[in-house]
């Protein structure tokens, strides 16, 4: 079974990072919430405090098989500037594992010049911090082991990709349903 990290920070978009957290664990995935605050006590941009399961610099990262950066302000702005975060980016894409990032987060994987050639997306008016990416307005981008996805409104499409990146289409499926979730349709 595939487990995955998701850095929190105080001030990130707490439905960008708790909607993954609760799809993910739907799916009958393992998801371990990272606190990169030095306390498992985390405060959203939006004043909702919860708990993360660890705290980053206390994680062992060999039984990850990707990791998740949500995004909002100044929780991007405390990823970008994390050495644990910006380590196991690097390295998880240099060893080909999934790295996810919604809404500004993307931007992080832009400074740690993982986009070089890829398609990602964006929250608007971050794509010129998405270094060397081929930019996009499309809600989720998968670029090989990159998942890139623009904001709170596709949280959830977001965690749907992240579930098919390690599983099929009938559980993103089963999930769905279970959601009542029904994407727009145009």
């Amino acid at each position: 079974m595939s487990k995955i990290g998701i850095f929190m920070a105080d001030g990130c978009e707490e439905i960008e990072g708790l909607t993954v957290v609760d799809v993910v664990r739907r799916a009958k995935m393992e998801i371990v919430m990272l606190s990169i605050t030095g306390k498992k006590e985390v405060t959203s941009s939006h004043g909702v405090t919860f708990l993360a399961d660890a705290l980053a610099e206390e994680t062992g990262y060999e039984d990850l098989d990707g990791i998740v950066l949500p995004g909002g302000m100044p929780g991007t702005m405390h990823l970008l500037e994390n050495e644990t975060v910006n380590a196991v980016i690097r390295k998880f894409a240099e060893e080909g594992k999934m790295v996810a990032a919604i809404c500004a987060a993307p931007s992080v994987l832009g400074a740690a010049g993982l986009l070089e050639g890829k398609h990602a997306t964006c929250h608007p008016g971050f794509e010129e911090k998405l270094t060397g990416a081929t930019t996009s307005e499309d809600e989720v981008v998968v670029d090989g082991n990159i998942i890139t996805s623009r904001g709170m409104g596709t949280a959830i499409p977001f965690a749907f990709e992240i579930v098919r990146y390690f599983t099929d289409d009938e559980t993103v499926e089963h999930v769905r349903q279970g959601l009542v979730y029904r994407a727009n349709e145009k």
